[in-house]
C-alpha cells in the first residue's frame, strides 16, 4: 500500500460542506466533548465512570474525522463545472436514464465517491452506475451489472 493518496474529487459545493463539518468539528463538537469530559471528571473516580470512557472515545472518533477531512482536503481537486460541456457525462453532469426494458427513467448527478448520496440522486463516479455512464455520450446505451443481472440504460439527457 502506498503512501500516496489519490486526489479527491469534489464539485464546489461539494468542498465547500466538508469545509463546513471540518469548522464544526474543529469548534463546536470539540468543545462539546471537553465539556462532556470536564463534567465526567466532576463525577470523582475515572477509572470506572462510563460517562468519562465514552465522552473520550468520542474525542478521539472526532480527532480521528479532523484527521480525515484535513487529509482529504489537502488532496481535493474541484471538478471543472463548464456548463457548455454536455456532450459526454462526466462529474458534475446531471444526466437522465432510461430503462431500456421498463421504459422507467430517473435521474442522476455524478459526483466524487465523496459527495455520493444516493437517497439525494447523487451517484459516485466509481459506483456501478456511474462508472458505466462516465464518458458516454447522448443516447449511448450501457450495461451495469446489478444482484438481479445485467441492466441497460440509455442516456437520454447530459446537462450540468
Amino acid at each position: 500500500m502506498s503512501n500516496e493518496q489519490e486526489e479527491v474529487l469534489l464539485t464546489a459545493e461539494g468542498l465547500e460542506k466538508l469545509k463546513e463539518e471540518l469548522e464544526n468539528l474543529k469548534t463546536v463538537r470539540r468543545k462539546e466533548v471537553a465539556a462532556r469530559i470536564k463534567q465526567a471528571i466532576e463525577f470523582g473516580d475515572i477509572s470506572e465512570n462510563s460517562e468519562y470512557d465514552d465522552a473520550k472515545n468520542e474525542q478521539a472518533f472526532i480527532e480521528g474525522n479532523i484527521l480525515d477531512l484535513e487529509k482529504k482536503l489537502s488532496h481535493a481537486r474541484i471538478i471543472d463545472d463548464d456548463p457548455s460541456d454536455t456532450e459526454k457525462v462526466s462529474i458534475g453532469s446531471t444526466v437522465i436514464l432510461e430503462d431500456v426494458e421498463l421504459g422507467e427513467k430517473m435521474e442522476y448527478t455524478i459526483v466524487g465517491s465523496m459527495e455520493a448520496d444516493p437517497m439525494n440522486a447523487k451517484i459516485s463516479n466509481e459506483s456501478p452506475v456511474g462508472s458505466a455512464i462516465i464518458g458516454q455520450t447522448l443516447g449511448a446505451i450501457v450495461d451495469v451489472a446489478a444482484p438481479a443481472g445485467t441492466i441497460q440504460y440509455k442516456i437520454v439527457n447530459i446537462k450540468k
